[in-house]
């Protein structure tokens, strides 16, 4: 559970996605923070099981929100503004991911991850960038955007190549819109973690493609980054006013490695596809072996 240690007493947020992993876990800790947050997703149980769960001095209240209807993200807004007079905090959180060979991705995955990882990013940008402006019109303090990247958006990896183009898109966005939004008293912060424990690890398999295995065995993680630490970072980064946010520390330094020494990075992304080639080719003849085990038994 997230600490004391910040206080956004008062402050109005929405969070998408709020209803599991990174978005759950920034709602908790905007709660604890004395934070009145909109916990929206587009399961509308999964929302209201997180406002059930969250606990502080805050407040939570949850709302069916499906990202990729503009209208209803601008509907969202709205109602905070008319409820409490005004949004400060825009956490752009949902997404989606899809692993596997590029070939076998058709047309309407690749249509769901853009319409999810960019379009729902931008309709929440569309939405509250023009308010946070007018707030901050005063000299104030207008708002801030959070929008939920990952290392994918700042390194190329194989295999989840759909969902690398969408997050290197929602860091380009977030860093144009901040050298915009600097003059106008609205912060904008991209969040850029490794592997993090969400249920995300376990969806979008195609093929013999296996999340998790991906994104931990795979990748050398032994451990994925907890979402409550994540989301406590994220606060701090947001009160604190950075750019963005590479987390945990093993991250930044294989960023920092990817940006001295990009072929050298390269030779070992096109080296960490073939690994990860093999070991699904085992995995898929093991469980070929078993099966036909057990059809002699």
């Amino acid at each position: 559970m997230s600490g004391p240690r910040l206080d956004l007493a008062g402050r109005q947020a929405i969070v998408t996605g709020g209803g599991s992993g990174i978005g759950a876990a920034l709602c908790q800790a905007l709660v604890a923070a004395r934070a009145h947050v909109v916990v929206a997703d587009l399961d509308g149980a999964a929302a209201r099981r997180t406002t059930e769960r969250v606990v502080g001095p805050g407040s939570a209240r949850a709302v069916a929100l499906d990202v990729t209807d503009a209208a209803a993200v601008q509907a969202c807004v709205d109602d905070v503004v008319a409820r409490s007079g005004r949004l400060d905090l825009m956490f752009n959180n949902a997404g989606i991911t899809f692993g596997g060979e590029t070939e076998e991705l058709g047309l309407e995955q690749w249509d769901a991850i853009i319409d999810v990882n960019i379009r729902g990013v931008v309709h929440g940008v569309a939405a509250a960038y023009p308010l946070m402006v007018r707030q901050g019109a005063d000299g104030g303090f207008g708002g801030h955007i959070v929008n939920t990247a990952s290392m994918g958006g700042l390194m190329a990896a194989g295999l989840i190549t759909s969902y690398v183009m969408t997050k290197h898109a929602v860091v380009g966005l977030s860093l144009a819109l901040r050298s915009e939004a600097a003059a106008k008293g609205v912060g904008v912060t991209v969040v850029c973690p490794s592997a993090v424990e969400t249920p995300i690890l376990d969806k979008g398999a195609i093929g013999r493609f296996h999340g998790r295995d991906f994104y931990l065995k795979g990748q050398g993680v032994r451990r994925p980054h907890d979402p409550a630490r994540l989301a406590d970072e994220v606060l701090e980064a947001v009160v604190a006013g950075r750019a963005m946010l590479v987390s945990p520390r093993t991250a930044r330094v294989t960023w920092l490695v990817g940006r001295l020494a990009p072929r050298f990075t390269q030779r070992m992304s096109i080296g960490f596809v073939a690994k990860q080639r093999a070991m699904q080719t085992a995995r898929a003849d093991e469980a070929a072996r078993l099966a036909s085990g057990s059809q002699k038994l």
